[in-house]
């Protein structure tokens, strides 16, 4: 039976303009950008967008380009405006472990007003403070205080003076100590020498009078002692009583305007209290200074620093939860960091130098990130599996602990944190962590699955010409006409190489939209139209096909050898494709075959000096044991064949060639000569059923170029897969040459109905006895591997029976 060639309406999808329902996209711009062929994933990004419970993060598997992360994006915005806004996070100074800051979280717009008013604060004890020192009743009682003191201790030093004299000492003070003189009678300072000459009996009494007035000197000092205590205690209470007012009016202040509930309140609380006692601890620092006390400056600045707020998260503002895209998840980015100066060559730093990361800004929200950007770092990874294990937070700066020089640390109190994060990465990335994480399917319990491609119909285009006209706004663009949208609806099929499908790369459609756009703009054009989709299409391909151009030539020049035209036993052309990754051009290579009788089966050449992939080798195995179906059931097969991709240097991979390679061998075994205008792609299975490949549009137009080059004679064209008819999606120029019968596009099920198109003779069909009709292919190749039985049990290299 003759295979028929297909007509060229089942070469391509073409899309109607009028049926798209619009003449332009400005028509489009007030609708809503849906998601595209991607109701799975939709659907699963909702459900886990919405669940609340912990461990429900999402993993978004998906191709770059598929919009996996811009319509996450979209989808997080929308149920983060349904979320309510989550507090501030503030770091206070920790009044009992300095080096241990606190972690203090008040509602949204708190944060800012408790820094300000601790700002405030600051400002108003160094203005009022010594104003109240400085006032006429603290000088009043002080005053009385120091008059007391004084009285007291010029009291004190009275009586020590008058034993001092009863016992002949005169008593005066120097440099704030006690020096005493021995005086005669008549009152007169002796010297060393006067001393010396008096009797032993008086030097001694002089001795023991002098260790008697040490003893009072020591008593009286002791005396003054505590009563200079008790002034400071007297003058630091009044002090206290003075400022106090003032400090519990300001703090007063501050409680009343935070005084809406909150988790931290007694922290908050607690807090306050302490600042009070600080600096009432302090007030002596707050007194009038001299302009040149740097010393007390210095102090009381290191002080004051101990109240302000480090606002790490501010969320005043805010409509809903945070939702934060990390494109750069190193770790101080993520987890925080905590700023140093050099200071004496010691690293320095206090709580204000603490710095939030990504996840604390995105508690109560959603944060993205991308799984290949995260495992650049091992403690990256490590430190967000402990996070999604504990819930915790902690803010911590590794690399100190390496630093040549010593290091003032910090440890900042962890938080709790409540994040849903959304994770990017590919489908080899989550089946791998899959694999080697036991923790990771518990954490991200939500899978979102975009499709690379998805079935088309009037909706999904329809939605496809929304993202078109948006992209156009979007980026200040001219709109594209029906005609211009129709195009690029056809490449989007031609991309996934499917007629009833339409890829779902986004990124490269965008990148056609900018491209065309820049093509009508060059003409000066209003509307986008289909030559400039064109155009753009035409210009891509000029900056990438210089590999295949060169190629082309090859076949141009003779280096590699291909025969398009007569027809010859044992060799064919079968068709290859190389993907460069941004392009992608397919060939022809020639494929020859060798049999005559033997032992050794058949010979994978390619296989045999290592060139051939794993399969390449099983589609060639089943090749084998398909020839063993036909032809042993009779007499075991004793041949040897060999089997060549001509000019292949470069290694075979794929069994797309198997169903040529098995035409090749059956022309060889039967001395029909096969058809050199007809290239041959295929995969074939043990039953002789041909299997669908890929890289099929490639393939045939790689061919084409090579038959145009050698002269088209309506004689050339290709066999297909019959399963492959809806991947076609040929060049217009390859569509034209087949609606004017210069080329030819055929199909085939089963390998039977490719050879009497090939070879011109029918396949022939097995008798009861496995006999196949003589004037068949089948039937000539059954007799020459009687043949090469005969000459080998003649030879004596049959095997023999057990």
């Amino acid at each position: 039976m003759p295979t028929p060639s297909l007509t060229p309406a089942e070469l391509r999808l073409s899309i109607q303009p009028d049926s798209l329902g619009f003449a332009d996209t400005t028509e489009l711009l007030d609708l809503p950008l849906p998601w595209i062929g991607q109701e799975r994933a939709e659907m699963a990004a909702q459900f886990g967008l919405q669940m609340e419970q912990p461990d429900y993060n999402l993993f978004v598997l998906g191709e770059v380009g598929s919009g996996r992360a811009s319509l996450l994006k979209r989808a997080m915005e929308k149920a983060a405006a349904t979320r309510p806004v989550p507090p501030d996070l503030c770091y206070l100074h920790n009044f009992d472990v300095p080096e241990r800051p606190l972690a203090l979280r008040l509602p949204a717009g708190q944060g800012r007003q408790l820094r300000q008013m601790m700002v405030q604060l600051v400002k108003t004890l160094i203005k009022e403070i010594p104003l109240r020192l400085n006032g006429q009743d603290f000088k009043t009682e002080s005053d009385r205080i120091e008059s007391e003191y004084k009285t007291e201790e010029a009291k004190e030093y009275a009586a020590l003076d008058a034993s001092a004299e009863k016992r002949s000492f005169t008593l005066h003070r120097e440099s704030g100590h006690m020096v005493f003189t021995y005086r005669n009678a008549k009152g007169k300072a002796l010297t060393e020498d006067e001393m010396l000459a008096l009797p032993k009996e008086t030097r001694a009494k002089i001795d023991q009078a002098e260790v008697d007035l040490r003893a009072e000197i020591s008593l009286y000092f002791d005396k003054t002692l505590a009563m200079g205590r008790k002034k400071d205690d007297a003058l630091s209470a009044l002090r206290r009583q003075v400022v106090k007012p003032l400090l519990d009016h300001e703090l007063q202040e501050i409680r009343a305007a935070l005084r809406k509930q909150i988790k931290d309140s007694v922290k908050l609380s607690t807090y306050l209290e302490q600042v009070s006692r600080d600096v009432l601890d302090r007030l002596e620092l707050f007194e009038p200074l001299p302009s040149d006390d740097d010393i007390r400056v210095e102090a009381l600045t290191k002080v004051l620093s101990r109240y302000r707020v480090n606002l790490v998260v501010d969320n005043d503002g805010l409509s809903g939860a945070p939702v934060i895209v990390e494109d750069n998840p190193m770790h101080r980015v993520l987890f925080g960091s905590i700023e140093y100066q050099t200071e004496n060559d010691v690293l320095m730093t206090d709580f204000a130098r603490i710095r939030a990361g990504s996840l604390h800004k995105a508690h109560g929200g959603f944060l993205m990130l991308h799984l290949r950007d995260l495992l650049v770092d091992g403690l990256v990874w490590e430190k967000l599996r402990r996070l999604l294990r504990s819930g915790r937070l902690q803010i911590e700066e590794p690399g100190t602990s390496f630093t040549p020089i010593a290091t003032v640390s910090l440890e900042p109190e962890a938080v709790d944190v409540d994040i849903k994060i959304v994770l990017i990465g590919s489908r080899d990335q989550y089946y791998e962590m899959q694999d080697n994480d036991p923790e990771f399917a518990r954490h991200f319990q939500v899978k979102v699955d975009f499709a690379g491609s998805f079935y088309a119909n009037a909706e999904t285009r329809h939605a496809t010409a929304i993202f078109v006209a948006d992209s156009c706004k979007q980026r200040g663009l001219p709109h594209f006409a029906a005609s211009a949208m129709a195009r690029l609806l056809e490449d989007a099929h031609r991309a996934v190489d499917d007629q009833s499908r339409q890829s779902a790369n986004f990124a490269r459609i965008e990148t056609l939209v900018v491209e065309s756009a820049l093509m009508c703009t060059a003409r000066s054009g209003r509307l986008v139209e289909a030559a400039d989709v064109d155009a753009a299409l035409a210009a891509r391909i000029k900056r990438h096909d210089y590999p295949e151009q060169r190629m082309h030539e090859a076949f141009v020049e003779g280096d590699i050898l291909v025969d398009v035209h007569g027809a010859k036993v044992g060799q064919m052309n079968a068709l290859t494709q190389i993907d460069l990754g941004e392009y992608r051009f397919g060939f022809p290579v020639r494929l020859t075959a060798r049999t005559f009788a033997g032992e050794d089966g058949l010979v994978n050449i390619e296989r045999e000096v290592e060139l051939s992939g794993p399969i390449h080798d099983k589609g060639v195995f089943i090749l084998q044991h398909y020839l063993s179906a036909l032809f042993a059931h009779n007499a075991p097969l004793n041949f040897n064949a060999s089997i060549v991709f001509e000019q292949e240097y470069n290694g075979v991979e794929g069994d797309s060639a198997s169903c040529a390679e098995l035409y090749t061998l059956l022309s060889s075994l039967s001395g029909l000569p096969i058809k050199q205008g007809i290239a041959v792609t295929g995969a074939v299975n043990q039953h002789g059923e041909i299997l669908p490949v890929g890289g099929l549009n490639e393939k045939i137009e790689g061919y084409f170029q090579v038959c145009v080059s050698a002269g088209l004679d309506g004689s050339q064209g290709v066999l297909i897969p019959h399963r492959n008819k809806r991947h076609l999606m040929l060049s217009r120029k390859v569509i034209e040459a087949v609606d004017q019968g210069m080329f030819h596009i055929y199909t085939a099920e089963h390998v039977s109905e490719g050879i009497e198109l090939l070879i011109g003779l029918p396949a022939g069909v097995a008798d009861e006895e496995g006999e196949y009709p003589h004037g068949s292919v089948l039937g000539h190749a059954q007799q020459t591997l009687m043949d090469f039985h005969h000459a080998c049990q003649e030879s004596g290299h049959h095997k023999k029976d057990d």
